[in-house]
């Protein structure tokens, strides 16, 4: 089985605490670096390629203007929402927003991340999604997220197929890689290519929504003997070898964690 290590890319990140609107917000640069993984199977051994730790870059702390401010609102307003619908355990916590994320995967069955220099056990990530596929076929292609990664490369990743959710838990004391299956939802979609649509990943616990174009596709329950604490990454998974395999795009791309 062979893996390839990729160059590192750097991602300006911005701190949002919301427990008041009239707090400067610190900015950060984390180093993200990619990894990849075979499309895991019941029978596969996964073994990634080692994934250097991020480091942090401290910047000035800036004062809030009004769009901050709207911005701290509107974030503020999407936290609430999904506190009243039962997605979170409380609506106060704190936003990391990243700067976009542009890049493109050719390697049939594998998915590859890029780790952030922030870890969680309860949170979601929300972006608006963009991808494409250089071959129009029926295999899995989109963007996602990674979460729960360990030091032994242990992790879940949920990625946005044009047809479908697929929600993966890879677990090397399993042996491999496994789906996790739906406890509520359909889990599908209907995309062209290209396609766009918001994502967003919340994990409560040991429970997992996915919402596209904020509609719950699918609820997941997680594996109780695995540490939900860990890092937190972007994911690409390829259907295809040909040209650029698949391209992702993520703008709006934020990460909100209880306090």
């Amino acid at each position: 089985m062979q893996y390839k290590t990729f160059n590192p890319i750097l991602s300006a990140i911005l701190m949002l605490t919301l427990v008041s609107l009239a707090c400067g917000a610190a900015a950060a640069a984390p180093i993200v670096t990619p990894t990849d993984t075979p499309a895991p199977t019941a029978t596969e051994t996964l073994v990634p390629s080692a994934t250097a730790r991020p480091t942090r870059t401290p910047r000035p702390t800036k004062t809030p203007n009004l769009a901050a401010t709207q911005r701290y609102e509107a974030l503020n307003t999407e936290a609430q929402s999904y506190f009243e619908k039962g997605f979170l355990t409380t609506a106060n916590g704190e936003f990391t927003e990243f700067d976009d994320f542009s890049e493109d995967w050719a390697q049939l069955g594998y998915y590859t991340w890029w780790t952030l220099d922030e870890s969680a056990g309860d949170f979601y990530m929300s972006a608006h999604f963009k991808w494409s596929t250089a071959l129009r076929n029926n295999e899995i292609s989109g963007c996602g997220f990674a979460f729960g990664i360990q030091d032994n490369h242990d992790n879940y990743a949920v990625f946005l197929d044009k047809s479908r959710i697929l929600f993966l838990n890879t677990d090397q004391s399993m042996g491999g890689g496994f789906e996790v299956g739906k406890t509520r939802g359909s889990g599908r979609v209907s995309f062209d290519n290209p396609a766009e649509a918001d994502f967003t990943l919340i994990v409560k616990g040991y429970y997992a929504y996915v919402l596209v174009d904020n509609d719950v596709v699918g609820e997941y329950t997680l594996s109780k003997s695995k540490p939900m604490e860990g890092g937190l990454g972007l994911t690409m998974f390829s259907g295809t070898n040909k040209d650029y395999g698949t391209h992702c795009e993520m703008t709006d791309l934020h990460l909100w964690r209880p306090e």
